[in-house]
């Protein structure tokens, strides 16, 4: 009588090593350098002169970051299929750098043109750091790990956005040039740490030229309908800065833009970690993903009804629960997806999701609340967004069939 296999190995505990926490620490810097400058960018330039501001008109401003957000999206895709070439650590030092100047260089900046080169300096180095930082990740991190870490390092993001703005509003009262140069710091800081915590994480085999990543990511027909379909995600997460903040502010004034990002941030840093720990346990990544949308789209549908502030409030908590699960699955799926050698170009090429929805996104949220305001139904915007949560969900879980699940964490 044959002798039964021995057992499976058990998996090796998770253990954050000093590349891994380099990359959440950097990852917090980077966050909360960004949001202590650039919301104080409108405040600075288009604030009225009275209270110190320029008084610039809100187009231009609007301009200025609507072509930083460009630029690091356009570059997203070309500084992933780099790393493979180049590996991540040399493009997000270089990226850090160029962030590091970019804004420091907004301190200075006394008309529209020099505000629009720094800031498209900054955009640059965004684009350089923003894909590398995830395939570093990735290459860090085995498998069974990857959907926790990417919920440690989007945790760190998160306190940054919640840190970030408490710090730039006490530095604006030193003058924004001082706020300015102290988010440069940030990332100069944000640089050294990772120039010490992580490894020279080398080309794989097979990475071909530089661009032969980015076309085999574009080749790939399930990856292509796994992006193609989160644009629509991403239509939804961009409504917390648009149709949601509408809302918000018809029913409880301007001041009730606080609470509604603060609980969002809020939330993310305190539940995320172990949210993430039990949809581990219980859902396969797959059916997390689309679950998690369903509930986003769910809970802007459910906007419709919200009458009151806290009735608004309680729908971001659900927003939140949703939008705060999406991410770690989506770069976990996308990790998947990637053949070793090309993983910086498929987290590249995954940026066209973002770019496109969040573009799609900003216009479509303020288009249908005008709309359903003049046709007198106010619930056209949130019956829109739900019907667009349903029908991605749906494409998610027909765009991740036969894809492999990977081996769970049992620690």
């Amino acid at each position: 009588m044959p002798s039964a296999p021995p057992p499976a190995p058990e998996p090796a505990p998770f253990r954050v090593s000093a590349a891994q926490a380099g990359l959440i620490a950097s990852n917090f810097l980077m966050w909360g350098g960004f949001f202590a400058v650039i919301p104080l960018v409108t405040v600075h330039f288009s604030g009225p002169t009275a209270g110190g501001g320029l008084g610039w008109s809100a187009a231009s401003v609007g301009l200025v970051l609507g072509l930083r957000q460009l630029t690091q999206q356009g570059l997203t895709v070309f500084g992933g299929a780099w790393s493979d070439r180049l590996g991540p650590k040399p493009l997000i030092l270089a990226g850090c750098l160029l962030r590091t100047a970019g804004f420091a260089w907004m301190g200075f900046a006394d008309s529209l043109g020099v505000l629009l080169a720094a800031a498209v300096l900054a955009g640059v180095g965004g684009g350089l750091f923003d894909a590398p930082k995830s395939a570093a990740i990735t290459q860090v991190t085995r498998e069974e790990h990857r959907t926790r870490m990417f919920s440690l390092t989007s945790l760190s993001g998160n306190a940054g956005m919640v840190t970030g703005p408490l710090i730039g509003a006490a530095l604006l009262g030193l003058g924004f040039r001082s706020a300015a140069l102290a988010a440069a710091s940030v990332y100069l800081l944000a640089a050294l740490v990772l120039a010490v915590t992580l490894p020279h994480l080398r080309p794989q085999r097979g990475a071909g030229r530089s661009l032969d990543g980015l076309r085999v990511a574009a080749l790939d027909t399930r990856f292509r309908r796994f992006t193609l379909v989160l644009i629509g995600y991403f239509i939804l997460s961009t409504q917390i800065n648009v149709a949601v903040t509408l809302k918000a502010i018809a029913l409880a004034g301007t001041g009730a833009t606080g609470p509604l990002y603060g609980l969002s941030a809020g939330m993310a840093v305190v539940l995320q970690y172990p949210l993430l720990r039990a949809v581990e346990r219980y859902l396969p990544t797959r059916t997390a993903l689309v679950v998690a949308v369903a509930l986003v789209g769910l809970s802007l549908g459910l906007m419709s009804v919200a009458t009151t502030f806290p009735a608004l409030l309680a729908c971001v908590a659900l927003y939140s629960l949703g939008t705060m699960t999406v991410y770690p699955t989506q770069q976990t799926l996308t990790a998947r997806f990637a053949p070793p050698a090309l993983i910086g170009s498929y987290f590249g090429f995954s940026a066209i999701s973002l770019g496109v929805g969040g573009a799609v996104g900003s216009v479509l949220g303020g288009a249908l609340v005008d709309t359903g305001a003049q046709l007198g139904f106010p619930a056209l915007p949130w019956v829109t967004l739900a019907a667009i949560g349903v029908f991605t969900a749906l494409g998610l879980r027909w765009a991740l069939r036969g894809l492999d699940e990977a081996p769970t964490d049992a620690a």
